[in-house]
């Protein structure tokens, strides 16, 4: 065998081997794929007051419930590289360790309503390290049923058993009243039905406390009035070591869309042109204080700040960090 022959069968040798190792790489080497997300929880400080936000979950905004054409919000949300089909939505609560009182805002959609993709919110709440027998005080921003569907269980028990409930008496009056719910739209009557049903065994057990007015509920925590969305709605404010933030409940739904246009209300608001002047006035308090937020339907941790910019604002997420 000449040497040129021999370089040749080395080569070829080489090659064969070569294939055989990219084939077996190639077979082998990729993991499956997890398709699992990270726990649903974000926790922060605010002064001696430990935030906890909690993702009941996600799923998309439907547009039809936005008051204004698709056709007049795409050039809006292409900016955003957002598709009219597919803008986020998202539902949370919050928890916050005043270090006496363990409260919760909103309970979440309790798996009652939004199917699988929503009802996780307890579950966050335990993977947070808290138990739902630890929470003193739940806070209610009002009785629609994805903030108050977490409040009992499918059996009629109290899934916080210990802790005392407290929202605006003007909502509570409203949404359990059987007269009223009788007289509304076919179509808001599970509405009525949720609520009522969330609220009877707390109610049975002396644990529901509507209130009137602004005193603070206990230290640092006080009621703010957000008019408009619900006969009642009404945010929180938390202040601890001069550190503010305000649990804003349902005055943004659609971030991608109300932020640049807050005068585009929802279908769900029962004084629309009073909750759009609530928003308009409200976001620009908020970006001219640089007030810290929590979002009930804002983009997951769902707690930031506003910058204005031109007629609209733009949401300024908290940046994550490795310890609160």
């Amino acid at each position: 065998m000449t040497l040129t022959q021999s370089l040749r069968r080395s080569f070829a040798a080489l090659a064969g081997g070569l294939l055989l190792a990219i084939a077996a790489h190639a077979a082998h080497a990729a993991a499956p794929q997890v398709k699992t997300q990270a726990p649903g929880y974000y926790r922060m400080m605010l002064g001696d007051f430990e935030v906890t936000a909690l993702l009941d979950g996600t799923r998309v905004f439907d547009v039809k419930f936005l008051t204004a054409k698709a056709a007049d919000l795409q050039p809006m949300l292409s900016r955003q590289f957002v598709r009219i089909d597919e803008i986020d939505g998202a539902v949370s609560g919050f928890v916050v360790n005043t270090g006496a009182k363990l409260i919760l805002v909103d309970t979440g959609t309790g798996g009652f309503w939004g199917g699988n993709a929503l009802g996780h919110l307890v579950a966050n709440l335990k993977k947070a390290g808290y138990r739902p027998e630890q929470v003193d005080i739940v806070l209610l921003t009002h009785l629609h049923a994805d903030h108050v569907g977490g409040l009992s269980t499918s059996k009629g028990t109290r899934v916080f058993p210990r802790a005392v409930v407290h929202t605006a008496k003007a909502d509570s009056d409203f949404w359990l009243s059987e007269r009223i719910a009788q007289q509304a739209p076919r179509e808001a009557q599970e509405f009525f039905s949720l609520a009522r049903s969330s609220a009877k065994p707390y109610i049975a057990a002396k644990k529901w406390s509507p209130f009137v007015g602004t005193d603070e509920i206990v230290a640092g925590v006080t009621p703010y009035p957000i008019a408009g969305h619900t006969p009642g709605h009404t945010g929180y404010v938390f202040t601890s070591k001069g550190q503010t933030m305000l649990v804003w409940g349902d005055l943004v739904h659609a971030a991608a869309v109300q932020m640049e246009r807050p005068d585009i209300g929802v279908v769900f608001d029962i004084d629309g042109p009073t909750a759009i002047k609530t928003r308009q006035d409200l976001l620009a308090d908020l970006a001219e204080k640089g007030t810290l937020v929590a979002g009930e339907h804002m983009p997951f941790p769902s707690l930031g700040r506003l910058r204005k910019e031109g007629a609209g604002f733009v949401w300024l997420p908290v940046p994550y960090k490795a310890r609160p």
